[in-house]
């Protein structure tokens, strides 16, 4: 294919002139296209077409996604920062704060323990006095502010 058809296809198909194909049967008529208009009635009998173009797949990068979801590449070797800075100091103290506080709650509502009990308790938990909600549980059982039935 002569250079300036390529080039003239490539301009009129909007495309690279990479992508510009060209059956390989058509030699001669295809040099002797030396106008636009000449490459455009190519273009019509689909002498020269546009090929398709190519991006980057995602396919890895969806694989990659899905396995992060499910919990896959956390290991040590994936970790960038310390652990605080991958996860919040505050957020863990809030979640841990706000499901004692339910406990609590809950507990209060279904009267198995005292107004004063609950009170007391809900400040330990303000200060940071237990560990986790078995904590809390032990600490109800051990002082008997928990009622049970």
């Amino acid at each position: 294919m002569g250079n300036t058809s390529r080039r003239l296809a490539a301009d009129i198909l909007g495309i690279g002139e990479n992508r510009v194909w060209v059956d390989p049967n058509a030699g001669n008529r295809i040099k002797d296209a030396l106008t636009r208009d000449d490459v455009r009635g190519l273009i019509k009998e689909g002498v020269i077409k546009a090929q398709p173009s190519f991006g980057v797949s995602r396919l890895r990068a969806r694989e990659k996604q899905e396995g992060k979801r499910k919990g896959r590449r956390r290991g040590m070797g994936s970790r960038r920062g310390t652990q605080k800075a991958r996860e919040q100091d505050k957020a863990k103290w809030m979640a841990k704060v706000r499901l004692q506080r339910s406990i609590l709650h809950k507990l209060r509502e279904e009267k198995k323990i005292s107004p004063q009990d609950s009170a007391k308790a809900y400040r330990m938990v303000k200060g940071g006095a237990f560990k986790g909600k078995a904590s809390l549980h032990t600490y109800l059982k051990e002082n008997k502010m928990i009622r049970v039935e």
